[in-house]
């Protein structure tokens, strides 16, 4: 409960703080390609339920109707404004969104579309016993993860066997050991990473 009213309360004065840079976004994005400014796709959230996921479109329109995965730093399928947005993180603010109407937290396992998520295990699906936030360990530690998988052979092979086991296993450890003071450690490594 506690976590609730500060996810809440952050998030909301975060939405007013950040409002005017929003709308600036917004409009980067209205010039920068065709298409809607936000970008809402299913995921899964608590105890296995679908949400929309709000994010900054950065894609062209249509773009994700192949592969659910980017790849490289440079995607074609990505809008020039999209490259800034993605790169320190800002594709992202919106979630804040998600976070006051109740379907995400500040830090929590990132959600996954329902596609990787029908290939978890067992122990695997205990990362929906939490609500996702917008940031956890394995966001800190793969923020790099379209420049792996573009140097991947295979990148839905890569991403499948390699980096969702080693993020789920982050998860899994955030949930066992989370706290108040884990969740602020993990805000101020994420602000920290995206900075430098």
């Amino acid at each position: 409960m506690v976590k609730r009213v500060t996810d809440f309360i952050i998030s909301l004065v975060a939405l007013l703080i950040l409002s005017p840079f929003f709308i600036l976004i917004a409009i980067l994005v209205s010039f920068g390609s065709k298409g809607p400014v936000f970008y809402r796709q299913s995921r899964v959230g608590y105890r296995g339920k679908d949400f929309k996921i709000f994010k900054f479109r950065t894609m062209f329109t249509g773009a994700d109707k192949g592969s659910l995965i980017t790849i490289g730093g440079r995607d074609p399928r990505i809008t020039p404004i999209g490259y800034f947005l993605r790169k320190y993180k800002l594709d992202e603010l919106p979630q804040l969104i998600n976070v006051i109407t109740g379907d995400m937290s500040l830090v929590g396992p990132r959600p996954e579309v329902r596609k990787y998520v029908d290939m978890y295990g067992p122990d695997q699906m205990k990362v929906l016993q939490v609500k996702p936030g917008i940031t956890d360990y394995a966001s800190i530690k793969y923020s790099n993860e379209n420049e792996i998988l573009g140097r991947a052979s295979d990148p839905e092979y890569t991403y499948i066997h390699e980096i969702m086991p080693a993020k789920l296993a982050l998860n899994l450890q955030y949930i066992n050991d989370k706290n108040f003071w884990i969740d602020l450690k993990i805000i101020l490594q994420t602000i920290f990473k995206i900075v430098i």
